[in-house]
């Protein structure tokens, strides 16, 4: 019952509807759904049903057009997805960007890496702000051996960290730009300087001024989120200052709606699943605000009151199916957080609940391509929505289910068609799928497939698909999937539970009565929250405790005088503290709450034992012997205000009652009838039987199939499959065993997508394995590794996740050792290979292959595979990758073959002495860091067995011969969209073949012809390109075909299986003696870095695809003998027919993330002095080419600076159908005393104290006639924002395609 006899709302306002949980005097319980926009009816949804739901209740008239009393309202609970909205589609408010000088483009620049690997346009969204203004003012960290000899004054930071103010805000000058700003009528300003996160003050110089010269709102990023690491940071402050002010509006605009609103108390869901007070809800903690309520509302429900009484509980997997996404997340007791994660885009740096988003949904499209079922991730959206809306849409997964009797259109409202008053269309649907039907059957070449058929194959194959994120995040990160609930709401959810449950082998399904509105039930049962963080920067040892203790008391003062000040008393309050810690010199860090207390701790608790536990679990391992760095210091006020009990149901005394109908045919003559509808299964139609859960008790049970029904969502129960009614009105559904149809080895479209789906899942989680088990930087942190699964003669199946160089390159590695070794490959046996003779692509890559056996069968049936760039394996130079080698032993360990576990044993002291092996030859080195080399090679041993273990699990599954036979219909499939595209591109051929030429920067040709017949053969020649070369720029055959293989795949322009068989339709030709065709000894690291970048510009000019890209990835080393660092820099992307070159980003065969600045200063001995685009670089054209970048890095002590580089000499990126060439890159060495020194595209050269070193990248050819009038109907470049995914998932993929 509502305390003080008042009403409680909760409501969660999304996209599309608007759900209304309310707790009326007297403990009745009122659910409402409302249209989120209908301006026509009410201008605000919450308002409307706060409206509707007093005056239904209190019997007195309410008009609509009045303001509401809040007289009988305690408080009011919202969710809502406002900020998120205007994210997406760019709708927040006019903002400018206030940053350190010469870093103007630091956030559009980003990570300098592209989102999507295959996309030729390189399409990100905007940025969120108009116009920069540049801050004149500097700090730098002091260093103990900078030896700069500064003399500025010295400021201590909030960490402690001491730091030089190298200059002072210039108020004046900032005046000036800011005025300029505000003439433009931009008022929202936000603020990123460098280093604001330990030093504020420079920021609240600007803030002041800003609101002074009369900014409506400014974001200070050292107030919204300090945190170390400047882009991300920045990318936060921006979404703040865009997204509060729509937010205040928005709540102004719901209070103006109320009387007495002083007396009105709202509170608005975060995104890290705690409430706040609306004054205090802002953009940058507003993204996942509607989300988050379905996880508290199923964490709670699900988890705290499982199940069943003296039952241990089980962790609970949230799945939360709606119209154009499903929300995936896992809770065991306390909420999973992350505090950085990609939303439409924009990285958002702040605590949030890690929620990983899919797409696909009940609105996702359904497609028949190149052979493959494929679902989403396109979506109809809410208008056209579904073809059975009635709105011209296309077939989605709804119309799926309506298809197979799983929607009932007579349960359905009038709500469809052009006037929203029409029943969902069937016929409209079933056109669709006859149409759909008929296109498949032609392409298999019969009529093997019925309507249902057809529907059921989409079906199944958007449950593999939502299947994928739940193994990510239970058995990618070490957790028994099986020995989980699912928790399913959301409109959609209920309908596919049953069948996810069953693939995912989870045995019981918990479904809430208020599954279909949860995330509004989910506000009723939140906490109240105030969080307070500050950085850090100390150790966590036992000189330090006293220091963190009394920074976690201030932080819970803090957080008590908040909570008090909102009516909270003081036992209502609890506090819970956190330290962010990691490694040190690692990029890993984790939130941590503490253990109990022990002599040897903190007095708030052991977090040392905290976070080992936690890093064993997430990585494997842990480092005994390693510093701990605390990063931030944190504490999590709650208010525990509420204590709500959901009513009992009355208990069964018999059994279920079918629902009754009226028969549809003739009603006037009839009886009432029990409804009974058909659905269709695996194998035909069942008869299924209706329930209405309103009708529902305690203690009912039904069994599958059966369809219950309320009015905001529909429960599938499949055969095999038993639901019951708990106490409280919830749904449990006991899930049979999946019955696995019969398949056999003849192709099946529906199980070729499946199985596609399945091959590339067993690549993806041996990533996960590598991931979590390695230890090094590379491998751990920057992902710098791909996973493959080949077949018996070394074919590849699947290649997931991709990095470019990788592509198809290993292939030649599994080939070469199956001929190589013979019949010597044996159960037990791991191979370890790295040389280019032998499938390598340059030596730091080592290639780690298992064979995969299975029982009577003597030889391997698969082979699986791992390649992971090792940091160090000796040679002339650290990190193994010199600028001027000249052999092949001077750029580290050389390994053809190597059985690096032998009948099960690691072969530790023979892979040591191969790390050691280049150390015997004149003037190299073994490899420097052996420790680190043994730790990942034994992850990369890991990652094999985990893909064996999968790969004879789906044998087990399915039979040996039809996962054989279904691994060879994926490479036809590959093989047949490739075809297809060179077929097209022979139809258009004006000449008997194609052909480019392109230089090195030595004068070295390649030059290629490429001859395509009508039935979609090619063959690539490159007779004619230059001869071998005495320096490093060979490339081996591998890289070769890995860039073919990424031309080809951009080609082909949709998502296509990587295999072997996009390679099959194309013959090779390499001439002897040529770069591309090194000898044994020869050097090729820098064949790998920069010569393939060259010849993807040769295929695509052969091509005429698009212009020359920057063509180079101006790999940057410096170090000494107790340091290293390693970096490449963004240059211009190629325009081409219909778009702009995009500027400062990494194309073609690297993705590599750049060091963020405030990163860089902390750890290497330099100061970063500017890094922007270099504008006007770009080849001008119809379209024009993107521009490089300008990076200048000023040295703190001397240090050897090497550089490997190309696109330096006469050679110009080229343009296309008259469009300008892109301007070359300039390497320059500024010395201290101002000298200039051109470096040349190679150079390894001593710097010393106050030199600079400044890059000019490369920029991308133009495109058409500078000439030429841009058409009409040109999209503007480089502004899409798609919904692509969320939470630590889709992070992580990025960071996977951008090692």
């Amino acid at each position: 019952m509502a305390a003080s006899g008042k009403f409680r709302f909760c409501i969660d306002r999304g996209g599309t509807f608007t759900d209304v949980y309310a707790q009326c005097p007297g403990g009745k319980v009122r659910v409402l759904k409302l249209l989120s926009e209908d301006p026509s009816s009410y201008p605000d949804a919450p308002r409307e049903a706060i409206r509707r739901i007093l005056e239904q209740e209190l019997g007195a008239p309410m008009p609509a057009n009045e303001p509401l009393s809040c007289s009988a309202i305690q408080w009011i609970r919202m969710g809502t997805t406002v900020a998120t909205n205007a994210l997406l589609e760019r709708k927040g408010e006019r903002t400018a960007l206030a940053i350190t000088r010469g870093f103007r483009d630091l956030l559009y620049i980003g990570n300098q890496s592209r989102p999507d690997l295959f996309d030729l346009t390189v399409s990100m969204p905007e940025t969120l702000y108009e116009r920069v203004v540049e801050v004149k003012e500097r700090v730098v960290l002091c260093q103990g051996d900078c030896q700069l000899g500064l003399s500025h004054p010295v400021v201590v930071g909030s960490t402690g960290e001491e730091l030089y103010e190298v200059e002072p805000v210039d108020v004046a000058s900032l005046r000036q730009d800011l005025a300029a700003v505000l003439a433009l009528g931009i008022r929202s300003l936000a603020v990123v300087l460098l280093h604001s996160y330990t030093f504020p003050a420079h920021e609240q110089v600007v803030g002041e001024v800003a609101r002074e010269m009369g900014f409506t709102h400014v974001s200070l990023s050292s107030q919204v989120m300090p945190m170390v690491r400047a882009v991300p940071r920045g990318f936060t402050v921006c979404a703040d200052a865009y997204l509060t002010p729509c937010i205040k509006k928005y709540v102004a605009g719901f209070t103006s709606g109320f009387k007495d609103k002083e007396h009105l108390k709202v509170l608005f869901m975060q995104s890290d699943g705690g409430l706040t007070p609306m004054n205090r809800f802002v953009g940058s903690r507003a993204i996942l605000s509607g989300p988050a309520g379905g996880v508290v509302g199923y964490a709670v429900t699900a988890y705290h009151h499982q199940l069943c009484g003296g039952c241990q509980r089980l962790p609970v997997i949230g799945f939360d199916m709606g119209g154009t996404s499903t929300d995936v997340s896992r809770y065991t007791g306390e909420y999973e957080h992350i505090f950085e994660s990609t939303v439409a885009g924009v990285v958002i740096q702040s605590p949030q609940l890690d929620i990983s988003t899919v797409a696909a949904g009940g609105g996702s499209m359904l497609c028949f391509r190149a052979g493959l079922f494929v679902v989403g991730p396109e979506s109809a959206g809410a208008n056209p929505g579904p073809a059975c809306y009635s709105k011209g849409g296309p077939l989605t997964v709804t119309d799926a289910n309506l298809c197979l009797g799983r929607l009932l259109p007579s349960y359905f409202p009038k709500i469809f068609g052009p006037n929203e008053d029409q029943p969902l269309n069937e016929p409209a649907m079933l056109l669709g799928f006859q149409r759909l039907t008929d296109k498949v059957n032609e392409a298999l070449g019969g009529e093997g497939l019925s309507v249902q058929e057809v529907a059921l194959g989409y079906v199944r194959v958007a449950v593999e698909s939502m299947c994928k994120p739940i193994r990510a995040i239970t058995q990618g990160k070490g957790h028994d999937t099986s020995s989980h609930v699912l928790a399913c709401f959301g409109g959609a959810g209920g309908q596919h539970a049953c069948a996810v449950a069953k693939a995912l082998g989870i045995s019981t399904v918990y479904i809430h009565r208020y599954s279909g509105i949860l995330s509004a039930y989910g506000l009723a049962l939140a906490d109240v929250v105030h969080e307070a963080q500050e950085p850090c920067a100390v150790h966590y040892e036992d000189s330090t405790f006293q220091y963190l203790d009394e920074r976690l008391d201030v932080l819970s003062r803090e957080c008590v005088d908040e909570l008090e000040k909102q009516g909270f008393k003081r036992d209502e309050i609890t506090t819970q503290p956190y330290l962010h810690l990691r490694y040190d010199k690692t990029d890993c860090p984790i939130m941590c709450a503490p253990l109990k207390a022990t002599e040897n701790s903190c007095r708030h608790g052991d977090f040392k034992a905290s976070f080992t536990q936690h890093y064993h679990c997430e990585f494997g391992f842990t480092i005994p012997n390693r510093a701990i760095v605390v990063d931030d210091v944190r504490v999590r006020g709650l208010g525990r205000g509420l204590s709500f009990q959901p009513h009992p149901l009355q208990e069964a005394n018999a059994p279920p009652v079918v629902d009754t109908v009226q028969p549809i045919i003739n009603p006037l003559l009839a009886d009432w009838c029990q409804q009974v509808t058909q659905c269709y299964f695996e194998g035909g139609y069942v008869e299924t039987s209706v329930y209405l859960q309103e009708q529902l008790c305690y203690g009912h049970r039904m069994e599958g199939p059966c369809i219950l029904i309320d009015t905001n969502s529909t429960i599938l129960v499949e055969p095999g499959c038993v639901a019951s009614i708990s106490k409280h009105g919830d749904v449990l559904i006991e899930v049979g065993s999946e019955s696995i149809p019969c398949v056999g080895t003849g192709l099946d479209a529906i199980h070729l997508s499946i199985f596609s789906h399945r091959f590339m899942s067993i690549a993806e989680q041996m990533g996960r394995v590598l991931q979590r088990t390695s230890i090094s930087t590379n491998i751990k942190e920057r992902l710098d590794f791909s996973c493959a699964l080949f077949g018996p003669t070394g074919g590849l199946v699947a290649n997931a996740p991709h990095i470019p160089v990788h592509l198809g390159a290993m292939q030649e590695a599994v080939k070469f050792q199956i001929q190589y070794l013979g019949g010597d490959v044996r159960e037990g046996d791991v191979i370890l290979s790295n040389h280019p003779s032998a499938g390598g692509s340059h030596l730091p890559d080592l290639t780690v292959i298992t064979p995969v056996f299975y029982p009577e069968q003597e030889k391997p049936v698969f082979f699986v595979a791992n390649r992971g760039h090792h940091a160090e394996i000796g040679g002339i130079s650290p990190g193994s990758m010199p600028p001027f080698s000249k052999y092949l032993w001077q750029e580290g360990m050389c390994v053809k073959s190597f059985k690096l576990v032998q009948n099960g044993v690691f072969q530790e002291e023979g892979l040591v002495r191969l790390l050691e092996s280049p150390g015997t030859q004149p003037g190299s080195s073994g490899s420097r860091n052996i420790r680190d080399n043994i730790s990942d090679l034994r992850a990369q041993v890991a990652a094999n067995q985990k893909g064996i273990h999968l790969v004879r699990e789906l044998i087990d599954v399915y039979s040996l011969p039809v996962v054989q036979a279904y691994m060879a219909y994926i490479q036809e499939n590959a093989e047949g969209a490739v075809r297809d595209m060179l077929k097209e591109v022979s139809q258009s051929m004006q000449g008997p073949s194609l052909s480019a030429l392109e230089h090195l920067d030595d004068g070295t040709a390649i030059q290629l012809s490429i001859s395509i017949t009508s039935q979609g053969e090619a063959t690539f020649d490159f007779s004619g390109t230059g001869r071998l070369v005495a320096g490093n720029l060979n490339a081996p055959r591998a890289v070769t075909l890995s860039a073919i293989l990424y031309c080809l795949r951009c080609m082909v322009a949709h998502d296509v299986p990587l295999n072997q068989g996009c390679l099959k339709p194309v013959k090779v030709v390499i001439p002897e003696g040529s770069v591309l065709d090194p000898r044994e000894d020869s050097a090729v690291v820098g064949g790998n870095v920069l010569t393939c970048q060259r010849l993807v510009d040769v295929v695509f000019k052969a091509f005429a695809v698009c212009a020359a890209s920057q063509g180079c990835m101006n790999n940057t080393v410096f170090g000494d003998e107790s340091m290293g660092y390693y970096e490449t820099v963004a240059g211009g992307a190629g325009a081409g027919p219909g778009w702009h070159g995009r500027s400062g980003v990494h194309t073609h065969m690297t993705n590599t993330r750049i060091t963020d600045p405030e990163i860089l200063e902390r750890r290497y001995p330099v100061v970063l002095k500017q890094f922007h685009l270099n504008r006007g670089t770009g080849g001008l054209g119809l379209y024009c080419g993107g521009d490089g970048v300008l990076r200048e890095m000023l040295f703190r002590r001397p240090l050897t600076l090497s550089v490997l580089t190309e696109r330096r000499g006469p050679y110009k990126p080229y343009g296309l159908e008259g469009g300008g060439d892109g301007s070359t890159g300039r390497n320059t060495l500024v010395r201290a005393s101002g000298q200039e020194q051109d470096l040349s595209g190679k150079a390894c050269v001593g710097v010393e104290p106050g030199d600079t070193f400044r890059l000019e990248s490369p920029a991308g050819g133009g495109y058409g006639d500078p000439s030429a009038v841009l058409p009409a109907v040109s999209k503007p470049p480089n502004t899409a924002a798609p919904l692509k995914g969320g939470g630590s998932l889709y992070t992580y993929k990025l960071n996977q395609e951008s090692a």
